[in-house]
């Protein structure tokens, strides 16, 4: 673990519309961080015919320019795979090939991985279990007595307010953690419920890190350890990976990784695939087809709450699911980061942004989100 003074993603001047980019590429000198070292046998895709990037995409009835919206979004990488072969890779910014980039809460979706992994090998004996079997928690606080399936499903029925307008907001108190004044995992345990588990789809980056407590407490290893085994080495991560870590050196579970764009692609071709990897599967295929399909009402497209206001988009454990029947899947983080993941075209399209815009207001206008799902539909149905 480097040791370097403490402080917190939101003392970077996050969600003011300041520009990023030259922060989002560096984190690792900037913030505590614990380090995953590249694979011995780096693992390098295939490169095919260079696709171009569609001229227009469709959105809210509009055609739209993808050289604008890439622009606009402050776009640092694209990398296109169609059958596991580049297609397209662009940097910008100050992305790169070797830049590792911070993940947000597509770091959430590996965490969902690991759990599945955990459980795989017995650490877990099931999701049935109550997350509190596992990790400390306070008597009757959100936690106590809740189905490790519905924290995965961010239903544990915890109360939280993840508006990144609102300075004092629960993410922006969990983000604090890092600067010293508790620990993740003392946050995390003294939550408070507000509605029955397994019945409201919530976001709530507080069960990310609850599920990141129990891959602790049920491996006795660091996510990172643990990460550098089941993913890491067997995916032949070409580039050092970086969590970010509070001051006890637990890692952010929810937002705190810090890849290059080749190295998240590798992790979208993964569950491309079902879990497996160049013919060794790494992650039960079971467990990537449950994490990939809302199976309750309450997590169907919009339903899925966000801080005041639903997404048309559904849920699995850690994965956001697009409206429509092809399929798809992604991992999304806060500033448009982007793992997305379309089986049916044999597509896995990795953005790496840092749109300036992003949380100045809590609205699509400003966030683009869904536009972003759009766009990336837009290529994956044109690349041949």
């Amino acid at each position: 673990m480097t040791h370097q003074p403490q402080k917190s993603l939101i003392e970077l001047g996050m969600f003011t519309g300041i520009p990023q980019h030259e922060n989002f590429s560096r984190l690792k000198e900037m913030l505590p961080t614990v380090k995953m070292t590249a694979a011995k046998e780096p693992f390098v895709f295939p490169r095919g015919r260079e696709a171009r990037l569609p001229e227009t995409y469709e959105f809210e009835g509009t055609t739209r320019s993808s050289e604008e919206f890439f622009t606009e979004t402050d776009t640092a990488a694209l990398l296109v795979l169609k059958d596991g072969v580049v297609r397209l890779e662009r940097y910008a910014l100050t992305g790169g090939p070797a830049t590792q980039w911070i993940s947000m809460s597509v770091a959430k979706s590996f965490v969902s991985a690991l759990v599945g992994i955990a459980v795989a090998e017995g650490h877990i004996r099931g999701i049935e279990d109550a997350i509190s079997d596992y990790i400390d928690v306070e008597s009757g606080s959100a936690y106590d007595g809740v189905r490790i399936k519905d924290v995965l499903q961010m239903s544990s029925g915890a109360r939280w307010n993840e508006d990144y307008t609102d300075s004092t907001s629960d993410i922006h108190r969990l983000a604090a953690a890092m600067t010293g004044t508790m620990t993740l995992d003392q946050f995390v345990a003294g939550m408070v419920r507000e509605n029955e588990p397994g019945t409201v789809c919530r976001y709530n980056s507080g069960d990310t890190q609850a599920l990141g407590a129990l891959l602790v407490h049920a491996t006795g290893r660091s996510i990172a350890d643990y990460m550098q085994e089941k993913l890491y080495e067997p995916l032949g991560m070409e580039d050092a990976g970086y969590w970010l870590v509070d001051g006890v050196g637990m890692e952010l579970a929810y937002a705190g990784l810090n890849l290059t764009a080749r190295d998240y692609a590798k992790f979208g071709e993964l569950y491309r695939n079902g879990g497996a990897w160049r013919g060794r599967r790494l992650v039960p295929e079971s467990w990537v087809k449950a994490s990939v399909r809302s199976d309750a009402a309450h997590l169907a497209p919009g339903r899925t709450v966000l801080a005041d206001h639903t997404l048309p988009l559904g849920y699995g454990y850690q994965w956001w699911l697009p409206d429509g029947d092809v399929g798809e899947f992604s991992a999304i983080g806060v500033y448009n980061q982007f793992v997305y993941v379309d089986p049916s075209h044999g597509v896995v399209i990795v953005k790496q942004s840092a749109n300036r815009n992003w949380g100045t207001t809590m609205d699509e206008a400003t966030n683009r989100e869904i536009e972003t799902v759009a766009f990336l539909r837009a290529i994956a149905r044109r690349i041949d």
